[in-house]
């Protein structure tokens, strides 16, 4: 690098501290030496975190088949296909729904006799999902029916279609999983370090709230998921798209502690280091101290001790004064 000159040929020794680095004023502005004032602030750290788009656990359904039968015919046939609820899904033969529904007439025509049996054997067809209009009109033209509708419980989108046209399925069995995408979640990677800034009930910029943080840290990627739940009601969020979301809190304890920019600090092993004006001289005059440094806020840090408020350090070309300690001898960031 170039040499700069450093100090007034007429200064005396008798007004130098050994310790400082003495510049001229053009010598500090061919180095772009610029000085900031300390100031005590209300750090808030800006924690950015990348993820993707989950649907909301709570929000899962699972369409399952009511009767055991055969699969007559599906209407539903890809997953990623909206449904609303009360929609036909499909259709199910059901030999067990033929013999049910005979009882059902065998049960009215003794109806006024035994009472409790017609109860019981209408119970049973609404329990296998018939409606009340359906049964009454078994009930009234005295036909049963071979098949019987398989009906969508929600409304939402298929996610996964576990059927065929075709397929035998027992009682229970699971035809479609349901995901309402009116709400989703976004699952946040949040670091072992970033955690401590993190807390239920935060806003996400302009994406959401924090509800759930994992209390689980994964052993081997070291991170732990923080969930935002997020209003998708305009279908503009799909699940696995990627996320970037950006959470600034206030950190709490440091109130009123200094803050300097990430530009005012050397740092060297475990030293960090920063360079003071002395404010007993007109001249460009610094002095180098050792810091302890608190959180990092993005640009700057927030100093625990070695800075008080109201002092001026130097905040750019932070580089060529330290540079200019060294070549005199002087303590700096490579010399206690």
């Amino acid at each position: 690098m170039d040499l700069i000159p450093l100090t007034h040929a007429e200064e005396t020794a008798m007004d130098m501290d050994n310790d400082a680095i003495h510049m001229t004023p053009d010598a500090a502005q061919l180095a772009n030496v610029e000085t900031t004032v300390v100031t005590g602030q209300t750090p808030e750290k800006e924690v950015r975190l990348y993820g993707k788009v989950e649907p909301d656990e709570r929000l899962l359904q699972s369409q399952v088949a009511h009767i055991a039968g055969r699969i007559e015919n599906l209407y539903v046939n890809f997953t990623g296909e909206t449904v609303t609820a009360g929609q036909v899904l499909g259709q199910v033969y059901s030999p067990e729904l033929v013999t049910a529904q005979q009882e059902l007439l065998e049960a009215v025509r003794v109806k006024d006799d035994q009472p409790a049996l017609y109860e019981a054997a209408k119970e049973k067809l609404l329990q296998w999902k018939l409606t009340g209009k359906q049964v009454s009109q078994i009930e009234s033209t005295g036909k049963t029916m071979n098949t019987v509708d398989i009906v969508s419980n929600t409304s939402g989108v298929i996610i996964a279609r576990k059927v065929n046209k075709g397929d035998y399925v027992t009682q229970g069995s699971i035809l479609y999983e349901i995901a309402d995408l009116s709400k989703v979640w976004i699952v946040f990677d949040a670091y072992e370090s970033d955690l401590p800034f993190l807390h239920s009930g935060e806003k996400v910029n302009h994406t959401g709230k924090i509800i759930f943080i994992d209390p689980v840290i994964d052993p081997y990627t070291r991170i732990a998921g923080v969930r935002v739940e997020v209003d998708n009601r305009d279908g503009s969020l799909k699940p696995g798209m990627f996320a970037t979301g950006v959470i600034t809190t206030v950190l709490k304890g440091y109130d009123g502690m200094p803050v300097i920019p990430r530009s005012s600090v050397l740092w060297t092993g475990r030293r960090s280091v920063v360079y003071v004006r002395q404010s007993d001289s007109e001249d460009p005059v610094f002095k180098m101290r050792e810091v302890e440094l608190g959180p990092e806020l993005g640009d700057g840090y927030v100093v625990i001790s070695g800075l008080g408020e109201g002092e001026e350090i130097v905040t750019n070309g932070t580089f060529s004064v330290d540079a200019a300690a060294q070549l005199e001898g002087k303590p700096s960031m490579m010399n206690h």
